[in-house]
């Protein structure tokens, strides 16, 4: 029989023939040297029911492959082992679901605790001395982080993702923290050290490239307004030249040796 005719008889298309061909489920007893055509007997047809099936089944070209040639009482266990496998996955699903809702709310719960926590060291904290901005600045500046926060604690279900943690052979180990300076993905593009006040250089380096993306790296003498602080320069930042796209970072850490430095990293890979 020619592929167009074996495949009319097992309710296919050809290409399925050529795909089963090609990964070495279904054979044609014969393909013509010249030509190239297919040809097939009609005994095949009921190894071609074996695969549908067994594919319909959910089970993978590599399983269904020693299956053909099996015993049925070898076939029936397979299913078994199958229908196994797939009981084990349906209550998996059910549990997530059951839990899908409290992981919401839970990662809600910690945005809230973070947002308060931000809120209130931002408004506790006095700008003026490091940066050149007035009070009602400072108070734009804190409420768009206070707006952040609130888009997504009121955002849909739908918008709010993780990536939960991996158990088993696929966990994979995270990686160590890198020190950004010696981070072969940036380049430093700015630095400067023994500084007292941010306002008094950073007229030198604020006007950043559209689309680039960079990480502000402090070490601070006093580092214990860390979180507002990073992110009193990234909404001066943000409201600069508001017409770029910019992607920033900023990490604040404790100097170790008393004095301010400062580097303006740029992303290059």
């Amino acid at each position: 029989m020619t592929i167009k005719e074996f495949a009319k008889l097992c309710g296919c298309n050809p290409q399925t023939l050529r795909y089963y061909d090609r990964v070495g489920l279904l054979k044609p007893v014969r393909v013509d040297r010249y030509s190239g055509y297919r040809f097939y007997d009609e005994e095949q047809a009921v190894t071609f029911v074996k695969i549908k099936n067994l594919q319909s089944a959910l089970f993978t070209i590599d399983e269904i492959k020693p299956l053909l040639d099996a015993d049925s009482a070898t076939v029936y266990k397979a299913f078994d082992e199958k229908i196994a496998s797939l009981e084990s996955k349906l209550e998996t699903v059910r549990a997530i679901q059951r839990s899908y809702q409290g992981e919401i709310d839970m990662v809600k719960e910690q945005l809230e605790a973070i947002r308060q926590k931000v809120t209130e060291s931002m408004r506790a904290y006095d700008p003026s001395e490091q940066f050149d901005i007035d009070g009602e600045q400072y108070a734009r500046i804190t409420d768009n982080v206070c707006n952040f926060f609130e888009s997504m604690l009121t955002a849909n279900d739908a918008d709010i993702s993780y990536t939960p943690q991996e158990d088993g052979d696929e966990a994979q180990e995270e990686e160590e923290y890198t020190d950004p300076l010696h981070d072969e993905g940036y380049t430093l593009v700015f630095e400067k050290h023994g500084w007292e006040r941010i306002k008094d250089f950073i007229d030198e380096w604020r006007c950043l490239e559209d689309g680039a993306e960079y990480l502000l790296y402090f070490e601070l003498k006093d580092a214990s307004c860390g979180m507002p602080f990073a992110n009193a320069i990234l909404g001066i930042l943000c409201e600069c030249d508001k017409d770029k796209k910019k992607q920033l970072g900023c990490n604040v850490t404790a100097s170790k040796d008393g004095m301010n430095h400062f580097y303006l990293l740029k992303r290059t890979e």
